[in-house]
């Protein structure tokens, strides 16, 4: 059944945000809607997905700075759902989820060194005195590669690379298990992208943190991930082994993805209009619009999520499957 016998260390089941709309009375965008998964102890999981399918919308719900509008997000035994973000961040298991961010120019604070920085939550959210917070600063700096005279600068006078590493010692200074990566090279020049990238896979592994590693670069996904969740239009439409769907993606919105990359297949080409995330229809699959497999069913009925075989799986399967009623179909023969 490909179900781990542990329990995990984070389990979603069912979670969804819903935004109102300005000067459209009772309209709802459906960010994220009814997306389950999971992520094992020291796993490593990808999040792809075009700009606006909602993946930065849940990490920010399981970052707990959004409240969702329903669902579970079960994290160590604990469901945070139930926890409005402000009552989270006053909770000793605050620090047992960090994250780091996009643009680290954005999330440091212009008035704060490097060391500022890095001790703030460790006084503030780990119960240290001054001088642990100290010591748990030059700690972290030197697991990052920060030289000691660094940490006395402001953000004005660190390069990308510097700024992103602070932005990953503050995150890793409180000791979480679980470290949320939101496009964490996104901003940073190619030269410096995959520096950054090996420091937070060597970090992981050596910590054994499990990470949700989000991004839109899908060959750095695929080497430093274990398992990658697809998203489209709110909505989970493949997960698996990263190995597995990279190799041999099932749905065929994934297909579409994966053929961008150089050397991994023929070109799947998309066509026709997305699908609106205002008060979508929960009957019809979000990417029958633009699918070139599309059937009368997938405007009639969502597909519910099944394996290789074409089984249905059950929740938090660790195994390859998709939401599709004709995952595999055949590539196009036709490469660009």
């Amino acid at each position: 059944m490909n179900i781990s016998p542990t329990p995990p260390l984070l389990r979603v089941e069912g979670l969804s945000k819903r935004f109102a709309l300005a000067g459209k009375k009772g309209a709802l965008l459906h960010a994220v809607d009814d997306v389950s998964l999971h992520i094992e102890p020291g796993e490593s999981l990808g999040l792809v997905g075009e700009s606006g399918c909602g993946k930065s919308t849940l990490v920010r719900l399981l970052a707990r700075l959004l409240d969702p509008s329903e669902g579970r997000i079960e994290f160590d035994g604990l469901d945070l759902a139930t926890l409005p973000a402000r009552r989270f961040a006053r909770l000793p298991q605050r620090t047992l989820i960090q994250m780091v961010f996009q643009d680290p120019s954005d999330s440091l604070n212009p008035r704060y060194t490097a060391r500022d920085t890095v001790t703030e939550p460790c006084l503030l959210l780990a119960g240290m005195n001054r001088s642990q917070a100290d010591a748990r600063a030059d700690e972290v700096a030197q697991q990052v590669g920060l030289p000691a005279e660094l940490m006395s600068r402001y953000p004005h006078q660190l390069s990308g690379g510097q700024k992103a590493r602070v932005g990953i010692a503050r995150a890793l200074a409180v000791k979480p298990r679980l470290l949320i990566l939101d496009e964490p090279t996104a901003a940073l020049d190619v030269s410096v992208q995959a520096v950054v990238l090996q420091l937070l896979d060597r970090l992981r592994r050596e910590m054994k943190l499990a990470t949700l590693f989000v991004s839109h670069d899908l060959n750095v996904v695929r080497l430093l991930t274990d398992r990658v969740a697809v998203m489209y239009l709110g909505k989970i439409v493949e997960t698996g082994p990263s190995a597995s769907v990279f190799e041999q993606p099932s749905h065929p919105y994934t297909q579409a993805l994966v053929s961008s990359i150089p050397g991994l297949g023929p070109r799947v080409r998309l066509s026709g209009e997305v699908s609106s995330p205002i008060d979508p229809p929960r009957e019809v699959c979000r990417f029958a619009s633009r699918c070139p497999a599309a059937q009368d069913i997938c405007s009639r009925q969502y597909p519910a999520s099944r394996d290789a075989q074409g089984q249905p799986v059950a929740l938090h399967h660790s195994g390859h499957q998709s939401a599709c009623h004709f995952a595999h179909w055949p590539l196009p023969a036709q490469a660009a």
